[in-house]
């Protein structure tokens, strides 16, 4: 399995579910994966990706490590629930700083790396980023950002020479920890994962591994032609 052989990937929120199976999926593929999230998480780099200066930091430790990127994934996330009403204006602006600020940040500092020999970003957004929850204002609006960012940076990575590709991966509920959070305010969570679980047309939540199937293909050269577009993985969840 040599489908990322040689190429190098700075994964951010690498601690996270769906972060850590990416990781383990590129290695699988041959792939050099460089981990980063927020200190005592155990990644290769401390990275809080709302810091403009840990950006600086990172990207300049793994230009002397490495020489360049071939890829990078902004999995980096949190999760708030609230309508627009119940939203504290603290809670929005570390919910956009977070999924939005972060994500821009690493596009920005990490395409330094990238075009030295072209390579691919993925960014993790979700099925909040295409359909509107009536008590996920501030996480929709984020990930709504996150989409339209990646066209975006698309665009600006079609015009370099070496090109950058970049797309969008809006995963619906995936088991792990941001969906146990979520389940743990309701009054019985496991009712309500039922639930949940039924309103997918695929019956089930999904996977981390699944997710990190499609940013492999996406980091591999065989998405060459992909750039500027988002990939559903939602169990047909969107297609109502």
């Amino acid at each position: 399995m040599d489908r990322l052989k040689d190429k190098i990937v700075l994964i951010t929120g690498a601690a996270g579910a769906i972060g850590s199976a990416a990781a383990a999926a590129i290695r699988a593929e041959g792939g050099t994966v460089v981990t980063a999230d927020l200190a005592g998480r155990g990644s290769n780099h401390i990275l809080d990706v709302t810091a403009e200066t840990d950006w600086k930091r990172v990207v300049a430790a793994i230009g002397q490590a490495h020489g360049w990127l071939d890829g990078l994934i902004n999995a980096a996330g949190i999760v708030a629930v609230g309508t627009v009403e119940e939203t504290d204006f603290v809670t929005w602006r570390n919910v956009l700083a977070v999924n939005l600020d972060g994500t821009f940040l690493g596009c920005k500092y990490a395409l330094d790396l990238l075009k030295r020999r072209g390579g691919s970003i993925v960014n993790l957004s979700s099925v909040s980023g295409l359909v509107g929850g009536q008590n996920l204002a501030a996480y929709s609006a984020s990930k709504g950002g996150v989409r339209l960012l990646s066209k975006s940076v698309a665009l600006h990575g079609a015009r370099l020479d070496p090109k950058v590709r970049c797309n969008s991966v809006h995963p619906a509920f995936v088991e792990g920890p941001m969906v146990d959070r979520l389940l743990s305010r309701s009054k019985s969570p496991e009712e309500t994962r039922a639930r949940i679980a039924r309103d997918i047309p695929a019956g089930r939540l999904g996977t981390a591994i699944e997710v990190a199937a499609m940013c492999v293909y996406l980091l591999s050269d065989e998405a060459g032609f992909v750039t500027g577009a988002e990939f559903v993985i939602d169990g047909g969840l969107t297609a109502r």
